[in-house]
Order: C-alpha cells, then sequence, then structure tokens
C-alpha cells in the first residue's frame, strides 16, 4: 500500500456497511482519503459499522444495489477516482435458501455498477471484489490460478463466477486497453480468500460462530473440520485491494484483468486448526464438536495460487496464519472487556501499517 497515493482520493464503495467494508472505509480514513459509501443498513446486530461510527467518517447513502437509477446518481454526484464493488450476498448456506436473492444481488448488482461507472464518462478505477470460490472447484491439492476455469457448485459461489463476467464482458466492450487513453477507465477483478477478523458477525461464518460459542463456555458445533481454506486477515486482504488499484493508475493495460490475494500455500488451514488455534487464547478445553446433521455440500479444499499478485504487484500476507489469529482474538477480547471498538480497530490498522512498512524497509 502507498499511503500517500490515497491522500484526498475519492473512493466510492458499494457494501461499505458490512465487515470487510466497515474496516476498508477505516484504512481510508486513516490514509486521508474522501469515502462514500452506497449500501443497505449494516445486515447484522450487532455490526462494525454501527460500534465503530463509521458513519462519521464516511459519506453514507442508503439504497440497494439493485436500483440502477439510485446508484447511478448516487455515484454521478459523489465522482469517484476510485470503486470498490463489495456489496454481495456473501453467506453459501443462505444461499441455498434463497438463489433468486442471490443472484439478483450478486449479478444484477454487479451490472449496476459497471453501468453506474460507464455513465460517470470520467476517469475511474473500478475494483470487482469477488471471492476464490468462483473457481471450479475440483478439490485438487494446488492452489488455483487466475486462468483456470470460473464455476461454482452451489449459488453463491456460481454467482459470483457470473459476476466475474460481467466485470470481463464491461471491460472488454466498454473499456479495452487500447483506448485507455481515450476512456481512461481500468477494472479488474480481486479473488480473495477466506478473511477473518475482529467485528465480524455474519451469521453462519467460522469466526463468529467460534466466538460466540466460546463466549458461553461451549465448544463450536463444526459442519466440516477437516476442509481447508485460504486464511487471511481481513487487513491483508484489503491491503491486496488497494495495491490493485494503485497499480492500475499506474498502469491499466498491465495490472487489468483478475487477481487471487490470499496467504502463501502453507498457510492454508484446516477449519479446526482456526478453531483449536483461537481457542488456545481463551482457555477452552473442548474447542469443538462434529455436526452430525445433513448439510449442502462443501468443497474438502480450496487453496489459491497468489504467485501473480506476489511477482507482479509485490503483494504478500503480512500476518502469517497464527498471527492472524492473534489479532483476531485480541480484538474480540478486547471488545467484550468494554474497549471502544473504533479504538481497537485504528490500533489494529496502525500496527498494520507499521508492520508494512517496517518488512519493506
Amino acid at each position: 500500500m502507498k499511503p500517500n497515493f490515497w491522500r484526498n482520493k475519492r473512493v466510492f464503495i458499494t457494501g461499505h456497511t458490512g465487515f470487510k467494508g466497515s474496516w476498508l472505509c477505516m484504512l481510508l480514513n486513516s490514509f486521508g482519503a474522501r469515502v462514500a459509501g452506497y449500501a443497505l443498513d449494516p445486515p447484522t446486530q450487532p455490526n462494525l459499522f454501527s460500534l465503530a461510527r463509521i458513519g462519521e467518517l464516511v459519506e453514507t447513502t442508503k439504497g440497494d444495489i439493485r436500483d440502477l437509477k439510485a446508484i447511478t446518481e448516487c455515484m454521478r454526484a459523489f465522482a469517484p477516482e476510485v470503486v470498490f464493488h463489495m456489496a454481495a450476498q456473501s453467506v453459501v448456506l443462505v444461499s441455498y435458501e434463497d438463489p433468486p436473492d442471490t443472484y439478483s444481488t450478486n449479478v444484477m448488482g454487479t451490472v449496476n455498477t459497471c453501468e453506474a461507472v460507464r455513465q460517470l464518462r470520467r476517469p475511474c478505477i473500478l475494483i470487482n471484489v469477488t471471492t476464490d470460490k468462483c473457481y471450479e472447484n475440483k478439490d485438487c491439492s494446488r492452489g488455483y490460478s487466475e486462468n483456470d476455469s470460473l464455476g461454482g457448485q452451489d449459488p453463491y459461489s456460481n454467482s459470483k463466477a457470473c459476476a466475474e463476467l460481467v466485470g470481463r464482458c464491461y471491460g472488454e466492450s466498454f473499456f479495452p486497453t487500447f483506448r485507455i487513453q481515450e476512456h481512461r477507465v481500468a477494472i479488474a477483478s480481486a479473488r480473495a480468500g477466506n478473511v477473518v477478523g475482529g467485528g465480524d458477525w455474519t451469521s453462519r461464518q467460522l469466526i463468529p460462530e467460534t466466538i460466540a460459542a466460546f463466549l458461553r463456555s461451549e465448544p463450536v458445533v463444526l459442519r466440516h473440520p477437516d476442509a481447508v481454506r485460504p486464511w487471511q486477515h481481513v487487513l491483508d486482504c484489503l491491503g491486496g485491494y488497494m495495491r490493485l488499484a494503485e497499480a492500475l493508475a499506474d498502469d491499466a493495460g498491465r495490472h487489468n484483468g483478475a487477481w487471487n490475494f490470499g496467504p502463501a500455500d502453507a498457510d492454508s488451514r484446516s477449519v479446526s486448526y482456526v478453531v483449536e488455534a483461537l481457542a488456545s487464547q481463551w482457555d477452552v478445553a473442548i474447542p469443538w464438536i462434529l455436526d452430525t446433521s445433513v448439510h449442502a455440500p462443501e468443497a474438502k479444499q480450496l487453496r489459491l495460487d497468489v504467485s501473480k499478485a506476489s511477482s507482479i504487484l509485490d503483494w504478500r500476507t503480512h500476518l502469517p496464519i497464527d498471527e492472524a489469529l492473534r489479532w483476531v482474538g485480541n480484538w474480540y477480547r478486547g471488545y467484550h472487556s468494554g474497549q471502544d471498538p473504533l479504538s481497537l480497530c485504528r490500533q489494529q490498522i496502525d500496527g498494520y501499517v507499521e508492520l508494512v512498512a517496517a518488512r519493506k524497509t
């Protein structure tokens, strides 16, 4: 990340009231960016957006990403230089329960965001945030690279693969790189691994369910304890998104397209490993028990090949999995002991920025 790049930059975020969106608002605010967000009300209670008083840091417009007229007017009024499209229905199990809502939000929401950027008719960088689950998962042991086939076996993953195609279509149809000097719009997609961090209360997600169980002095019930995922701290993930935007500003032709952001392959871990690592910080004797109920299928393993981002963007995670989980535990312990959520986030943001700077010297 280059803090000076973001000073006074006009940044528009869809879905800024969510977990990752809230952290991104705080991170950009710390760098002096002017941030505007467009989203529905925070999706959970409690939620980081309200607890950290992020509405005081950014301009907020309440709206549905599926309302093309509303998002177009909002974006045109703000005139952003960078857009992070993060609004989504992001829970796999919810997508099984309501596929139409998942598709309409994730696919048409992406169409509307791309169209709003097209209607700006001004220079702009668009980061289309999708997911590592957009790949056709064949349960192979190697990490998926950006050239692997898109697919998705559940409505959420499949809808995000569709969102990838939407972004690619808009880029090739309306903003081809050979005409970049004419339209000056750059589009790239960011496919991130599983994100962990303080302030997440998303339903049916591992960290929120684990912390809630530990607070009750109970083991968390795991559906697939042996499932392997590419875990990374939310600040590492967002640092990747921001580094990509910086690179697009420097050379759109070289940096458009799709990018993976995740940990080194050795840091991919099982669900049970994550829970047991957090349990060691909470003095929980029995961290988890197996859920014997029948559930929708999930991939046994998912790994990302991040060599492209490493070699071209000079990006990598700075918090190894054990350190990332220590930061997660510290945040929740601080919050539940009465510390201010915004202060907790700012402390971790400051610590992360110092860590990145130290490792570059």
